[in-house]
């Protein structure tokens, strides 16, 4: 004999209905798992229970971005529908909405901070780790990349400050070696040099040496300008021979 329909209706025994809500929460999860793998089907799951305290599931964790997802969806498809100016009902519904989705995203931050967390099971504390070290990663990450630009950057000006040095030193030492060279053949071109009152001028006349015949035979040397000869003397200087 097979098992009755159950009637749905509230059940009054306390116990059997917070035993029939964990069990129909198991599987209402379970099965919003099997759904999201088997049909790769984007899946967000919210349960509150008669106490208040959340439930949730949603595929690789991001229970943000299909809760953005919905509200574009829903807006544009209320832009499809009607262009009429909102009403003030529609105005109520939207504050409403956008109100829940401010409290969620101050629970969530309040989580991430570490503040609020009693509330939270095993598996949303799990949840929460992961998202944790997920974040510290990609922190992790961008940090060891900064250090490495600017490690390549400090590399970059190390050689370049390198480079003029190297420069700087071929010039002095260019610098040196031609002041030596000049230094060293400053005093040889001296010492080379003929003092100046052996240097031959032409402002003194060139003299020629005459002879003048004496009584015993010999010659004595006589000088006599280039410019002047017997024949350009006059007759009343020339030394008569008698």
């Amino acid at each position: 004999m097979g098992r009755g329909r159950v009637q749905l209706k509230r059940i009054e025994n306390k116990i059997n209905r917070q035993v029939t809500f964990s069990k129909r929460r198991s599987g209402l999860l379970k099965k919003a798992h099997e759904i999201s793998v088997l049909c790769d089907a984007d899946v967000a799951l919210i349960i509150f229970s008669t106490k208040g305290k959340l439930y949730e599931y949603s595929t690789e964790s991001c229970m943000e971005r299909i809760l953005e997802r919905y509200e574009r969806y829903c807006y544009a498809e209320k832009a499809l529908q009607t262009a009429e100016p909102e009403s003030h009902g529609d105005i109520c519904r939207e504050y409403g909405k956008l109100k829940s989705k401010i409290e969620a995203l101050q629970k969530s931050r309040s989580h991430l901070m570490g503040d609020k967390l009693d509330t939270l099971s095993t598996k949303e504390l799990q949840h929460l780790e992961q998202q944790l070290e997920t974040g510290l990663k990609h922190i992790r990450a961008q940090r060891t990349q900064l250090l490495l630009n600017s490690i390549a950057e400090l590399q970059r000006k190390e050689k370049s400050l390198l480079e003029q040095n190297s420069l700087l030193e071929k010039k002095i030492t260019e610098n040196e070696l031609t002041t030596n060279w000049k230094q060293q053949r400053q005093p040889a071109q001296e010492s080379s040099s003929p003092p100046s009152y052996l240097t031959p001028t032409n402002d003194l006349p060139t003299l020629n040496l005459g002879t003048y015949p004496v009584s015993n035979g010999e010659e004595m040397a006589q000088p006599a300008l280039t410019w002047m000869n017997n024949n350009s003397l006059p007759p009343w200087m020339l030394r008569s021979s008698t």
